[in-house]
Protein backbone atom coordinates (compact mmCIF):
# COMPACT_ATOMS: atom_id res chain seq x y z
CA UNK A 1 0.00 0.00 0.00
CA UNK A 2 1.73 3.61 -0.89
CA UNK A 3 2.70 5.74 2.10
CA UNK A 4 1.00 8.76 0.91
CA UNK A 5 -2.09 9.14 -1.42
CA UNK A 6 -4.13 11.71 -3.13
CA UNK A 7 -7.98 10.61 -3.90
CA UNK A 8 -9.81 12.85 -5.92
CA UNK A 9 -8.27 15.89 -4.25
CA UNK A 10 -9.92 19.64 -4.77
CA UNK A 11 -8.68 22.67 -3.39
CA UNK A 12 -10.38 25.99 -3.66
CA UNK A 13 -9.79 29.30 -3.01
CA UNK A 14 -12.60 31.90 -3.09
CA UNK A 15 -12.85 35.49 -2.41
CA UNK A 16 -15.76 37.94 -2.79
CA UNK A 17 -14.59 38.55 -6.59
CA UNK A 18 -13.56 34.79 -7.84
CA UNK A 19 -13.12 31.29 -7.04
CA UNK A 20 -9.86 29.26 -8.02
CA UNK A 21 -9.67 25.61 -8.09
CA UNK A 22 -6.02 25.33 -7.29
CA UNK A 23 -5.94 21.35 -7.36
CA UNK A 24 -8.41 19.84 -9.78
CA UNK A 25 -9.92 16.68 -8.56
CA UNK A 26 -6.13 14.63 -9.00
CA UNK A 27 -5.38 11.46 -7.15
CA UNK A 28 -1.72 9.85 -6.99
CA UNK A 29 0.07 7.22 -4.69
CA UNK A 30 3.11 7.70 -3.20
CA UNK A 31 5.38 4.90 -2.58
CA UNK A 32 8.44 4.31 -0.31
CA UNK A 33 11.61 3.82 -1.83
CA UNK A 34 11.30 6.75 -4.60
CA UNK A 35 11.95 10.07 -5.34
CA UNK A 36 9.09 11.92 -6.86
CA UNK A 37 9.64 15.43 -8.74
CA UNK A 38 6.77 17.69 -9.48
CA UNK A 39 7.38 20.36 -11.63
CA UNK A 40 5.43 23.20 -13.04
CA UNK A 41 5.14 26.65 -13.96
CA UNK A 42 4.13 29.29 -10.96
CA UNK A 43 0.54 29.42 -10.38
CA UNK A 44 0.05 26.00 -11.46
CA UNK A 45 -1.06 24.51 -8.05
CA UNK A 46 2.60 22.97 -6.88
CA UNK A 47 2.46 24.69 -3.42
CA UNK A 48 -0.89 24.41 -2.56
CA UNK A 49 -0.42 20.58 -3.55
CA UNK A 50 2.52 20.21 -1.26
CA UNK A 51 0.52 22.28 1.88
CA UNK A 52 -2.18 19.46 1.65
CA UNK A 53 0.71 17.06 1.51
CA UNK A 54 2.43 18.59 4.76
CA UNK A 55 -0.78 18.72 6.44
CA UNK A 56 -0.89 22.66 6.65
CA UNK A 57 -4.11 22.06 5.20
CA UNK A 58 -6.47 20.07 4.52
CA UNK A 59 -8.89 19.10 1.11
CA UNK A 60 -11.82 21.15 -0.09
CA UNK A 61 -13.04 17.71 -1.65
CA UNK A 62 -11.30 14.37 -1.96
CA UNK A 63 -9.06 13.13 0.96
CA UNK A 64 -4.97 12.65 1.04
CA UNK A 65 -4.49 9.55 3.32
CA UNK A 66 -1.05 8.48 5.22
CA UNK A 67 -1.11 4.89 5.32
CA UNK A 68 -4.48 4.60 4.38
CA UNK A 69 -5.65 7.51 6.53
CA UNK A 70 -7.13 10.82 6.31
CA UNK A 71 -5.39 13.94 7.35
CA UNK A 72 -8.37 15.29 8.27
CA UNK A 73 -9.26 12.94 10.66
CA UNK A 74 -5.92 12.63 12.62
CA UNK A 75 -3.96 15.22 14.83
CA UNK A 76 -2.27 17.24 12.05
CA UNK A 77 0.01 18.64 14.85
CA UNK A 78 1.31 15.30 15.53
CA UNK A 79 1.28 14.10 11.59
CA UNK A 80 3.52 17.46 10.72
CA UNK A 81 6.06 16.09 13.68
CA UNK A 82 6.24 12.48 13.39
CA UNK A 83 5.07 11.63 10.08
CA UNK A 84 6.22 14.01 7.56
CA UNK A 85 8.98 16.14 7.23
CA UNK A 86 9.36 19.37 4.72
CA UNK A 87 12.69 21.00 3.95
CA UNK A 88 12.33 24.54 2.53
CA UNK A 89 14.20 26.32 0.03
CA UNK A 90 15.29 29.27 2.87
CA UNK A 91 16.46 26.53 4.95
CA UNK A 92 14.79 27.84 7.93
CA UNK A 93 17.43 27.26 10.79
CA UNK A 94 17.19 29.61 13.94
CA UNK A 95 20.15 32.32 13.72
CA UNK A 96 20.91 32.37 16.72
CA UNK A 97 21.30 28.50 17.63
CA UNK A 98 24.16 27.03 16.95
CA UNK A 99 24.63 23.99 14.39
CA UNK A 100 24.35 20.77 16.61
CA UNK A 101 21.20 23.25 18.75
CA UNK A 102 19.01 23.61 15.58
CA UNK A 103 18.96 19.50 14.47
CA UNK A 104 19.00 18.90 18.72
CA UNK A 105 15.64 21.11 19.11
CA UNK A 106 12.92 19.06 17.09
CA UNK A 107 14.04 16.07 19.40
CA UNK A 108 14.28 17.86 22.45
CA UNK A 109 10.36 19.32 21.58
CA UNK A 110 9.59 15.86 21.28
CA UNK A 111 10.90 14.91 24.84
CA UNK A 112 13.84 13.47 23.81
CA UNK A 113 16.60 13.35 26.75
CA UNK A 114 18.93 16.50 25.57
CA UNK A 115 21.87 13.96 26.14
CA UNK A 116 20.63 11.54 23.81
CA UNK A 117 18.80 13.97 21.35
CA UNK A 118 22.75 15.25 20.84
CA UNK A 119 23.96 12.28 19.90
CA UNK A 120 21.26 11.42 17.26
CA UNK A 121 21.78 14.74 15.84
CA UNK A 122 25.52 14.36 15.67
CA UNK A 123 24.57 11.23 13.79
CA UNK A 124 22.23 12.97 11.66
CA UNK A 125 24.82 15.16 10.50
CA UNK A 126 27.15 13.34 9.68
CA UNK A 127 24.64 11.50 7.47
CA UNK A 128 24.85 14.43 5.33
CA UNK A 129 28.49 14.53 4.59
CA UNK A 130 29.32 17.01 7.64
CA UNK A 131 31.75 16.51 10.64
CA UNK A 132 32.26 17.67 13.95
CA UNK A 133 33.32 21.47 12.80
CA UNK A 134 30.50 23.02 11.99
CA UNK A 135 28.81 21.94 15.51
CA UNK A 136 29.59 24.97 17.56
CA UNK A 137 29.02 27.43 14.42
CA UNK A 138 26.00 29.15 13.70
CA UNK A 139 23.85 29.15 10.28
CA UNK A 140 25.13 32.57 8.53
CA UNK A 141 29.06 30.73 9.00
CA UNK A 142 28.10 28.06 6.86
CA UNK A 143 27.70 28.14 2.63
CA UNK A 144 24.22 27.58 1.55
CA UNK A 145 24.74 24.07 0.71
CA UNK A 146 25.90 23.37 4.22
CA UNK A 147 22.80 24.88 5.41
CA UNK A 148 20.49 22.87 3.30
CA UNK A 149 22.75 19.82 4.38
CA UNK A 150 22.01 20.90 8.20
CA UNK A 151 18.11 21.41 7.43
CA UNK A 152 17.75 18.13 5.80
CA UNK A 153 19.83 16.12 9.05
CA UNK A 154 17.52 18.33 11.27
CA UNK A 155 14.01 16.43 8.87
CA UNK A 156 16.16 13.25 9.48
CA UNK A 157 15.56 13.43 13.18
CA UNK A 158 11.94 13.09 12.81
CA UNK A 159 11.17 9.02 12.07
CA UNK A 160 9.09 10.56 9.59
CA UNK A 161 9.67 7.98 6.34
CA UNK A 162 8.06 11.16 3.85
CA UNK A 163 10.38 13.74 3.45
CA UNK A 164 8.77 16.93 1.61
CA UNK A 165 10.99 19.62 -0.15
CA UNK A 166 10.14 22.88 -1.52
CA UNK A 167 12.90 24.19 -3.89
CA UNK A 168 15.32 22.43 -1.98
CA UNK A 169 17.59 23.87 -4.39
CA UNK A 170 16.91 27.20 -5.21
CA UNK A 171 19.41 28.94 -3.72
CA UNK A 172 22.54 26.38 -4.92
CA UNK A 173 25.04 26.32 -7.41
CA UNK A 174 25.66 23.24 -9.64
CA UNK A 175 28.29 21.61 -7.26
CA UNK A 176 25.58 22.01 -4.33
CA UNK A 177 22.27 20.85 -6.26
CA UNK A 178 24.20 17.68 -7.25
CA UNK A 179 25.31 17.23 -3.61
CA UNK A 180 21.96 18.01 -2.10
CA UNK A 181 20.21 15.68 -4.80
CA UNK A 182 22.40 12.71 -4.58
CA UNK A 183 21.75 12.78 -0.48
CA UNK A 184 17.94 12.85 -1.22
CA UNK A 185 18.16 10.15 -4.07
CA UNK A 186 20.15 7.74 -1.71
CA UNK A 187 17.87 8.58 1.59
CA UNK A 188 15.10 7.04 -0.64
CA UNK A 189 16.76 4.37 -2.76
CA UNK A 190 18.65 3.23 0.13
CA UNK A 191 16.75 4.29 3.86
CA UNK A 192 13.29 3.63 2.06
CA UNK A 193 11.96 7.18 2.45
CA UNK A 194 9.60 8.31 0.14
CA UNK A 195 11.08 11.82 -1.18
CA UNK A 196 8.69 14.53 -3.32
CA UNK A 197 10.70 17.52 -4.64
CA UNK A 198 8.19 20.18 -5.83
CA UNK A 199 10.88 21.94 -8.46
CA UNK A 200 10.60 24.37 -11.41
CA UNK A 201 14.40 23.12 -12.18
CA UNK A 202 14.24 20.37 -15.00
CA UNK A 203 17.68 19.69 -14.27
CA UNK A 204 16.61 18.71 -10.88
CA UNK A 205 13.25 16.89 -11.90
CA UNK A 206 14.86 14.41 -13.99
CA UNK A 207 17.20 13.05 -11.13
CA UNK A 208 14.06 12.06 -10.00
CA UNK A 209 12.50 8.85 -10.34
CA UNK A 210 9.29 9.49 -11.57
CA UNK A 211 8.29 13.36 -12.61
CA UNK A 212 4.42 14.42 -12.43
CA UNK A 213 4.11 17.75 -14.16
CA UNK A 214 1.10 19.94 -12.62
CA UNK A 215 -0.79 22.27 -15.01
CA UNK A 216 -4.01 24.57 -14.03
CA UNK A 217 -4.49 22.01 -10.88
CA UNK A 218 -4.11 19.26 -12.70
CA UNK A 219 -1.18 15.94 -11.92
CA UNK A 220 0.17 14.69 -15.49
CA UNK A 221 2.86 11.57 -14.77
CA UNK A 222 5.29 11.93 -17.52
CA UNK A 223 5.99 8.63 -18.50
Amino acid sequence: MAILELNNVTYIYKNKWQTTRAVNNVSYAFDCGKVYAIVGKSGSGKTTLLSMLAGLDTPTEGQVLFDGTPTNKINRDAYRRNSVSVIYQSYNLFPLLTILENVTYPLELCGMKPASAREKAKKMIEVVGLTDVVYRRYPAMLSGGEQQRIAIARALCSSAKVMLADEPTGNLDTENTANIISILKDLAHREGYCVIIVTHDMAVAEKADVIIRMTDGNLIPEA
